[in-house]
């Protein structure tokens, strides 16, 4: 019964979870931002691409 409360009691696993938490939301939060902007990332890349003359070999 002792091992139950020491268990509960013990926070070093809590830790542990919320640092797994805050990545979670910042990989949601990059994933949301990624999937948002990509569009007008390639438009502009595309945009500076047909500015550019074509290399000659």
């Amino acid at each position: 019964m002792q091992a139950i409360k020491n268990f509960i009691r013990n926070e070093d696993g809590v830790t542990a979870i919320e640092y797994g938490l805050i990545a979670a939301l910042i990989a949601v939060a990059l994933a949301a931002a990624v999937k948002t902007l990509g569009g007008q990332i390639k438009s502009a890349f595309e945009a500076v691409s047909a500015q550019m003359p074509a290399a000659k070999p």
